[in-house]
């Protein structure tokens, strides 16, 4: 049978809709976390500024609770990278990518032997036996962490470190008792990351799911293959695979005015297919000499522009003209992230 083509066009409302970008949002926070694939914040103010572009009624104080009362967790996950997710979704998430992390760590760590980056994870454990420490409270140990060492052991970020208020994530405790024990097999993560990539990017090729989490192909396709999938084309002919019912806009849906953080994950190399951020600008939003990238402002499903803070004030810098009426809807969106970093 003939599969449906989805245009780029399709792509773009369906990323919209499952990023919570349609329309601002009225779910609990941990579900928008989980719905939109966890948000990537080595870049503290990320996380509150992606809740508060997709959630209706958002205030800065919901995410600094969540972290608090362990609703959502803390931890270096996705591609090596910090991620905010749901607590309930943490175990999924650490032992998806587990395999895939631990021989990266082999390849790049040259000359040291999987035995003693494990003889170094258990004397981080023993340290953080006690409860959480900072990195500076663990000294030598704590340095090492810094390398690969969180990749033999659990570790997750608590508050107040790596929240709004005191943004240096350098608060560390075991996963097994911040967020409890695991309960979750890396067959299980592996099928989670693939549902949950789908949930918050799809319609998708099996590439990219595997870029986003940061396994290999082969791992993402064998994860994919007990679930129930539905497939498509795009327009260059590329198999797509979906989620069974998932939304599917039309592709001429309304997308308002948003300014998405820093290192917002819709825009990452992951998302090409969807036409949201156009390759010409992709250099001016992220740079090798601005490691925490600029915040994107967003018309119509398509950036044309960056905003950053500059002395408490959010500034733009629109990438190309865009017309009146979303001039004025751009204004009120940057008025109103001004206030809430106020």
């Amino acid at each position: 049978m003939t599969q449906p083509v989805l245009t780029t066009g399709a792509l773009n409302r369906a990323l919209l809709d499952r990023q919570l970008l349609l329309a601002r949002s009225p779910l609990p926070l941990a579900e928008a976390v989980e719905r939109v694939g966890g948000l990537q914040t080595q870049y503290a103010p990320s996380g509150y500024v992606g809740l508060w572009t997709r959630l209706a009624g958002f205030r800065r104080d919901d995410l600094t609770a969540a972290l608090a009362d362990r609703t959502v967790v803390q931890g270096t996950l996705l591609r090596t990278t910090i991620h905010v997710v749901s607590r309930r979704e943490y175990w999924l998430y650490a032992m998806g990518v587990r395999s895939a992390r631990r021989a990266w760590a082999l390849r790049v760590a040259s000359g040291v032997a999987e035995a003693e980056w494990v003889a170094r994870a258990e004397r981080l454990r023993d340290a953080l036996r006690d409860g959480p420490r900072s990195v500076k409270e663990l000294g030598e140990i704590g340095a090492g962490f810094v390398g690969n060492l969180g990749l033999w052991v659990d570790i997750v970020r608590v508050p107040p470190s790596g929240t709004w208020e005191r943004r240096r994530a350098d608060r560390l405790a075991l996963a097994e008792d911040w967020v409890g024990p695991c309960d979750a097999t890396e067959e299980e993560g592996r099928a989670h990351l693939v549902q949950a990539y789908l949930r918050a990017f799809g319609p998708s090729p099996w590439r990219d799911i595997a870029t986003w989490a940061g396994i290999p192909v082969a791992e993402a396709r064998q994860a994919g293959n007990d679930l129930t999938l539905a497939r498509y084309r795009d327009e260059a002919g590329r198999e797509l695979v979906d989620l069974p019912q998932a939304p599917l806009p039309e592709p001429d849906a309304p997308a308002p005015v948003r300014l998405l953080a820093h290192w917002d994950a819709a825009l990452l190399v992951h998302a090409r297919r969807t036409g949201l951020l156009a390759e010409v600008h992709r250099p001016r939003v992220f740079s090798d000499r601005d490691p925490f990238s600029v915040g994107t402002c967003l018309v119509d499903g398509r950036v044309v522009g960056a905003w950053s803070l500059r002395d408490g004030r959010v500034a733009l810098d629109l990438f190309e003209p865009v017309g009146r009426r979303a001039r004025d809807a751009v204004e009120e969106e940057r008025a109103a992230l001004e206030a809430f970093h106020a």
